[in-house]
């Protein structure tokens, strides 16, 4: 299967970029193909609701997300990972989330896996993230959400490394 793993976290090296990679090799190691597109590094403009993309179903603006979408399209399996930020999504994705307007039709019977991290050990610390991508997931054909991995309770970098969502994102790709 086609894995396609979007980090939104802007920290190099934190605890949801440790989680993307530990699904990724266990989705490798399973034999299936990965890519993680790390936000940060890309260029994605927020959109700006001109609707240009309606009958082209290709947006108005030039940016990265003209080589993320297609990713999105072809892909079996899909991993949205953020960090929490004040009880929602990072910017990042919301920004990735609401681009994929020019073309969201066509993400159609993908399963969906969720990472999120958090300073808050609470696993309602999610809530607000679960709502974000649930609400996406309820725009597109046929999604299946297959499971969440919560890193709650991890602040500094490198805290997730002794936490159970670090070998639950390795055992959680190898299953996919």
């Amino acid at each position: 299967m086609k894995v396609c793993i979007v980090n939104s976290s802007p920290r190099y090296g934190g605890n949801c970029d440790v989680l993307c990679q530990q699904f990724s090799n266990g989705a490798r190691d399973a034999g299936h193909e990965v890519e993680v597109i790390n936000l940060r590094e890309k260029d994605i403009h927020p959109c700006i609701g001109c609707y240009g993309c309606r009958n082209t179903h290709v947006c108005v603006r030039k940016d990265d997300m003209q080589e993320i979408l297609p990713k999105l399209i072809e892909a079996d399996v899909i991993v949205f990972a953020s960090p929490v930020y004040f009880y929602s999504i990072s910017g990042q994705m919301k920004c990735m989330i609401d681009r994929c307007i020019a073309n969201h039709k066509a993400i159609v019977n993908k399963q969906f896996y969720f990472i999120i991290t958090a300073a808050n050990p609470d696993h309602t610390a999610a809530d607000g993230i679960l709502a974000a991508f649930r609400g996406f997931l309820r725009c597109l054909p046929e999604p299946t959400e297959k499971g969440v991995i919560y890193g709650t309770g991890a602040w500094e970098k490198g805290d997730i490394y002794n936490h159970e969502a670090f070998k639950e994102a390795y055992t959680t790709g190898f299953n996919i």
